[in-house]
């Protein structure tokens, strides 16, 4: 399975819990290209209001996403899982280009191929303004 991505379905609590934190490893990365390898070249997303096919959009989406979010730093926990969907809550932490703090916080449905790439992506998430003193999240997790 040359284009395989450890852990595949079916998951156990071990391998979904590994699952979600490789995906937040990635996404603190903020390297587009290396997120966009763990979905299917035709991956369906729905981010918020944006639906997205394909790791091209997937890219362009997370570059503009990180362009916007200044020191994104991200925090997933397994919620659920079956055989071959994962649920996941998070939150992240990000300022704007004025300097105001965000965190957001949402949940995300995942459905894997048996090679472990993510065929879909449904995201829900809300963004509330934070004081700087009031982060709690500062870069990937130790």
């Amino acid at each position: 399975m040359p284009d395989a991505r450890p852990p595949v379905p079916p998951f156990t609590a071990e391998t979904a819990a590994a699952k979600v934190l490789a995906a937040e490893n990635a996404w603190n990365s903020r390297d587009p290209q290396r997120v966009s390898l763990a979905y299917t070249p035709d991956s369906w997303w729905r981010n918020r209001d944006r639906f997205l096919v394909g790791r091209e959009e997937i890219v362009r989406f997370l570059t503009e996403k990180w362009e916007k979010e200044r020191e994104y730093a991200l925090r997933k926990d397994l919620w659920a899982f079956t055989d071959d969907r994962i649920a996941v809550r998070f939150t992240y932490e990000w300022h704007d280009a004025d300097g105001q703090w965000w965190r957001s916080h949402g949940n995300e449905l995942w459905e894997f191929d048996a090679n472990g790439l993510m065929a879909r992506r449904e995201a829900s998430i809300n963004d509330l303004p934070i004081d700087a003193a009031d982060r709690t999240i500062f870069g990937p997790r130790a």
